[in-house]
């Protein structure tokens, strides 16, 4: 019989199996979660969620700059986590979750570069219009550069056929 050679990667990937899911406002990163917690759940994975908060422009009042930054920040502290309890309520773990501060591309890019166990980027696409910034950004010219597997998830699809397909 023919065995395969083991890769060195192997147990690293198998220990640390992540679906990162970057997370906002938009009702399409609510159907990319839950379609990687579905997809994580049937190949023994961990989900992973992300935000990523935008540096407030200069302000001469430094006090009201550091509280908007603050304030946004708790935002999204607050969205992962209604999230990460829906994700919990779907598939009975709760997701991990991480707040980025700076540029949303560069620091996505960035994590998935410098955490190699994350096997896909997972973002949701708008059901109507064209691609949203990060969309654009990961599918364009650095899609055949990416350290993991993209996966672009229509927000128009219904849960029904989220369950079919995950």
């Amino acid at each position: 019989m023919l065995q395969r050679a083991k890769s060195p990667y192997a147990s690293l990937m198998d220990a640390a199996a992540t679906y990162l899911v970057v997370i906002d406002d938009s009702p399409e990163s609510r159907v990319a979660m839950r379609f990687a917690v579905l997809r994580a759940a049937h190949v023994g994975a961990d989900v992973r969620l992300v935000s990523v908060v935008r540096p407030t422009e200069f302000m001469h009042f430094g006090a009201v700059q550091s509280m908007m930054a603050a304030e946004a920040r708790d935002e999204a502290e607050a969205l992962l986590a209604q999230l990460a309890g829906e994700a919990e309520a779907m598939e009975g773990v709760r997701p991990g979750v991480l707040v980025l501060e700076g540029e949303p591309s560069a620091l996505i890019l960035a994590h998935v570069k410098d955490n190699p166990g994350i096997r896909a980027l997972v973002l949701g696409t708008a059901s109507r219009g064209t691609p949203g910034p990060l969309v654009s950004f990961f599918a364009g010219e650095r899609a055949g550069s990416l350290p993991c597997i993209l996966m672009l998830v229509p927000g128009s699809l219904d849960p029904d056929r989220l369950a079919t397909i995950a």
